[in-house]
C-alpha cells in the first residue's frame, strides 16, 4: 500500500514539473513576440519618423535665422547732411548727393531717416559755401543743429551721410556726432565727393563715437546725379557685402 501511495505521489510532482515548463515556455514565447512587434512598430511608425523630420526641420531653420541680414532683428537709422544749391561737378541741383544716397539706404534696409539741419542755412552758391565751410574748419566751430533724435537710444545701426569738404566732415557733423552716445552702437559711415572718396573720416567718427565701425562707402556727386540708376547699383552691392540685405 505505501508503495502504491508513493508512485501516485511521484507520478503527481512529474505532471506539475512538466506543466510548469510548458507555462515558462509560452510565456518566453509570448515575451519574444511582444518585443519582436514593439522593435517593428518603432521602425515603421510614421509618427515617429515624422518626429525626426520636424526635428531636423527646426534646427535647419535655427541655421537659416543664423545667416539673415544684419537688418533683421535691428534697429536702423540713417542721418545725413546734405545740400541741394550749387555743387561742384554737377551746376545747381535740387536735392543733395548725399541726400539722394541715403534715401536709397534707407529704402533697402528700412531705416528710419533723420536729416541734419543747420539753423542757419549755408549759402546756395558754390563760391559762397566754399568761404563758409573754409571759415568753419578754421574756427573748429560746431553749427546748431535743428532738431534732435529723441529716441537714438532705441537704434542699434547708425548710417551717417556726409558730403566731403576740404577732406574732411562738414563741422556740423562733428556736432551730430558728438552730441549722442554711440559707444554701444554700429556705425557706418558714406560719403559723396568731388574725387577725394572718404578721406580717412572713418577713423576720424570712430575716436569721436568709440563706436564699432563697419566698412563706409563713397561715390562721386557726379555719378548721384548723372547715373542715378548705376549709383543705386553701388549701393546695393556695398549692403549686401555688409550683410545689410539679402
Amino acid at each position: 500500500m505505501k508503495k502504491i501511495l508513493s508512485l501516485v505521489i511521484i507520478g503527481i510532482m512529474a505532471f506539475s514539473l512538466t506543466a510548469c515548463g510548458n507555462r515558462n515556455e509560452d510565456n518566453t514565447t509570448r515575451q519574444e513576440a511582444s518585443d519582436r512587434q514593439e522593435i517593428s512598430e518603432k521602425e515603421t511608425d510614421p509618427a515617429a519618423a515624422e518626429g525626426t523630420e520636424s526635428s531636423d526641420s527646426t534646427e535647419k531653420e535655427e541655421m537659416d535665422t543664423d545667416s539673415d541680414s544684419k537688418a533683421e532683428g535691428n534697429s536702423i537709422l540713417v542721418a545725413y547732411f546734405s545740400l541741394a544749391g550749387e555743387q561742384y561737378g554737377v551746376g545747381v541741383i535740387e536735392e543733395g548727393n548725399t541726400a539722394v544716397i541715403a534715401k536709397m539706404i534707407a529704402e533697402q534696409t528700412g531705416a528710419d531717416v533723420f536729416e541734419i539741419e543747420a539753423v542757419n542755412a549755408y549759402p546756395e552758391t558754390y563760391d559762397g559755401l566754399l568761404d563758409v565751410s573754409r571759415q568753419e574748419m578754421s574756427d573748429n566751430a560746431r553749427p546748431e543743429i535743428a532738431g534732435t533724435v529723441d529716441n537714438m537710444d532705441d537704434y542699434d545701426i547708425v548710417f551717417v551721410g556726409y558730403p566731403n569738404w576740404w577732406g574732411d566732415m562738414p563741422m556740423i557733423v562733428y556736432h551730430f556726432l558728438e552730441s549722442y552716445d554711440f559707444s554701444e552702437k554700429t556705425v557706418i559711415p558714406f560719403c559723396t565727393h568731388g574725387g577725394s572718396g572718404l578721406s580717412g573720416t572713418e577713423s576720424t567718427i570712430a575716436d569721436i563715437t568709440g563706436a564699432e565701425m563697419m566698412d563706409g562707402f563713397d561715390i562721386a556727386g557726379e555719378a548721384v546725379q548723372n547715373q542715378r540708376d548705376k549709383a543705386g547699383e553701388a549701393v546695393t552691392e556695398w549692403l549686401r557685402e555688409g550683410v545689410f540685405i539679402g
